[in-house]
């Protein structure tokens, strides 16, 4: 079984590490996103981070009870950083708009830990502010209650969806990624169009498009969607974003 965290007032080492740094859940996770950035999820382990930290490998044990704590504690962060300077304005479609994008920026920011954390639930601070949030907004716009649990889903998966897509895209090596943009120059503006007519047709849109992230424009289709579903009774003054 593993260990039970240490609470956190009791959990902080009483002298710094030998290099002197004095460490701290934030540190421990800030390190983390560096290891992951430079090195990819195969090299975070526990005695990597240790050493990075210039500290035993068992004292991040006392900050989580294993690696994959640690993970949600990174999913957590990214959420923070979305999060962080964010206010409601009361106009809900453009709150929900910026909520969306802030997140799938912070994600996409740090590719390597969007891959490994945007599918899981951490439960933590920074997601249940999120949620808080995005709840919040949708019951302030008008919608019921159960309206709002739907529209809610459908937005954060959404959200979450194009973050690990596109930051999986970012992860490949940049020779992958750079063969995978070129085919849309390379293969897809070149078909024939007697045998791939639509394709054809579209080549010089898709080249320019398919190499950016759609979630700016799915965000925007599904809230054209719930903008149509919003309760007449709530729609007071036309709100643009």
């Amino acid at each position: 079984m593993p260990k039970p965290v240490v609470p956190e007032a009791q959990r902080r080492r009483r002298r710094p590490t030998r290099s002197g740094t004095v460490l701290s859940e934030e540190l421990i996770v800030e390190t983390a996103l560096r290891m992951l950035r430079e090195h990819g999820s195969t090299g975070l382990t526990a005695r990597r981070l240790g050493l990075a930290l210039d500290a035993d490998p068992s004292t991040l044990y006392r900050y989580f009870r294993g690696m994959d704590d640690l993970t949600l504690a990174i999913g957590d962060a990214l959420i923070g950083q979305a999060l962080e300077g964010w206010a409601a304005t009361g106009q809900w479609r453009h709150d929900l708009c910026e909520v969306g994008l802030r997140i799938h920026a912070a994600y996409v920011s740090h590719p390597q830990a969007a891959v490994l954390t945007a599918s899981r639930v951490t439960g933590r601070a920074n997601e249940l502010a999120a949620d808080e949030a995005v709840l919040d907004i949708l019951r302030g716009a008008g919608f019921p209650l159960r309206d709002t649990v739907r529209i809610y889903h459908a937005f954060i998966d959404q959200t979450l969806a194009f973050a690990a897509l596109d930051a999986a895209s970012l992860a490949l090596p940049s020779a992958a990624l750079d063969a995978d943009e070129d085919k849309w120059h390379s293969t897809y503006a070149r078909l024939p169009a007697d045998r791939y007519p639509r394709i054809a047709e579209a080549a010089r849109l898709l080249t320019a498009r398919m190499v950016t992230s759609a979630y700016p424009t799915a965000l925007d289709m599904l809230l054209d969607s719930v903008e149509r579903q919003r309760p007449r009774r709530a729609a007071v003054s036309p709100e643009r974003f």
